[in-house]
């Protein structure tokens, strides 16, 4: 197949650096529910057992003939995840080619249609359920999801902060008009335009915004054989121009050997623009997962497993339990608000219950859950531990299940029996 961006042998390149798959009791889940999906995408989730407070979002896209897993197991974005406590969206593609569209028409502007609508569904998801840091959510990807993560950088300027593209092509190179996913002029680097002509395709996917402008890092080798080098300057042509600057680099060094790293508009380590040439490398590159992470802005907080502070006792009666489930075949999300019913306020709240057999928790957010099964306490974490009268707090958790997903039957806060919604 002539669309071969990226096959199988990265995963064993990957392998064989020693990626190994964490340690972490967190696993990858596949959310078979989460909004508008015309290309009907696959969605996989990664949440660490520990989140920063504002945990960042990444959204980690796969290369042709992958898959979200494949990617995930491929790749460290799930290991710095656990030390950096940010979540992981891998979106998975369907269609036969198992390339992301970024050709057709509809896949070129914001909310047109495609794969870059489910991709934003997949975000609007996430953050409804988890205190998403806005300022932090980013994109990577390899091959074709490097050529997806131009793509949504340039149609949702106002949803990503940053991107990182490993062996990509400029946002709309690849547009094609007669139905097919393969440009081979883009390519093979044939497709050159000034910087302004670039960038006003970028602008002209979301016309009349005005607002900040992500940043971006680009990688390519030299030697790459499937999306061919002069790729890796059209598109620091292009997103310089969207940022207003010069091509002309503020800083330019050799990172190591053979590696070859100009920035733009700063000489910092997140400037606006950075581009990463590496001299003799094919299209299957190392993915320096580390560095994009910290280009990204996603390795500046860590993790910490949340203390409660000292808890005062909830009268009996006082206190309201609403319980809401969205199931699918092997797994649900229930999201779970504590009202305060009574005229005391409340520092510091356990909520206790008993999950019916075969459920088991995966993971939670704006709350600690343990054990996984069985009798159950949900704590407040650092953020969200007051609970003033009339006052409501939300919390949930995503579980698997063996048949039954129905609710708890009772619970208490602080020891005292709550009223159920």
């Amino acid at each position: 197949m002539r669309f071969r961006l990226l096959s199988v042998a990265l995963v064993a390149v990957l392998a064989a650096l020693g990626l190994a798959a964490p340690a972490s009791a967190a696993a990858l889940t596949e959310v078979t529910s989460f909004g508008t999906n015309p290309s009907n995408l696959r969605m996989y989730l990664y949440v660490p057992d520990n989140l920063a407070a504002r945990p960042g979002l990444l959204v980690a896209v796969h290369y042709c003939t992958g898959t979200g897993p494949a990617f995930f197991s491929g790749s460290q974005f799930d290991e710095l995840a656990d030390r950096y406590g940010y979540i992981v969206i891998y979106p998975s593609v369907t269609r036969s080619s198992a390339c992301f569209d970024v050709a057709s028409p509809q896949a070129l502007v914001r909310d047109g249609g495609s794969d870059p609508v489910g991709i934003k569904s997949m975000i609007d998801y996430v953050r409804a359920r988890y205190p998403v840091d806005a300022d932090k959510i980013v994109a990577t990807g390899v091959s074709s999801g490097a050529m997806m993560t131009n793509v949504l950088l340039g149609l949702y300027p106002d949803v990503f902060s940053a991107g990182s593209a490993f062996a990509g092509v400029p946002f709309g190179c690849f547009a094609t008009t007669n139905g097919s996913e393969w440009n081979s002029d883009c390519a093979n680097g044939l497709i050159t335009k000034t910087p302004q002509a670039w960038g006003d395709l970028v602008r002209n996917a979301y016309p009349g915004y005005s607002g900040r402008r992500p940043r971006m890092q680009t990688w390519h080798g030299t030697n790459d054989e499937v999306l061919k080098y002069p790729n890796f300057g059209e598109q620091i042509k292009q997103w310089t121009n969207v940022h207003g600057l010069s091509q002309t680099p503020s800083y330019t060094d050799t990172p190591q050997s053979g590696y070859t790293r100009t920035r733009y508009g700063s000489t910092g380590d997140q400037a606006q623009v950075e581009g990463i040439s590496m001299n003799g490398v094919p299209h299957n590159l190392p993915v320096d997962a580390a560095s994009a992470i910290h280009f990204l802005g996603l390795d500046t907080t860590v993790p910490t497993t949340p203390t409660p502070g000292p808890s005062t006792p909830a009268p009996v009666g006082a206190c309201r339990v609403g319980y809401t489930v969205n199931a699918w075949n092997t797994g649900f999300t229930a999201s779970v608000s504590i009202t305060n019913t009574g005229t005391a306020t409340v520092n510091g709240w356990t909520l206790a219950f008993t999950l019916p057999g075969g459920q088991t928790v995966t993971s939670a957010w704006n709350a600690t859950v343990s054990p996984a099964s069985g009798a159950v306490s949900a704590r407040n974490v650092s953020y969200n531990g007051t609970l003033a009268a009339g006052a409501t707090q939300t919390f949930g958790f995503q579980a698997t299940h063996t048949g039954s997903t129905a609710a708890p039957t009772a619970f208490t806060l602080n020891g005292s029996a709550c009223t159920v919604a």
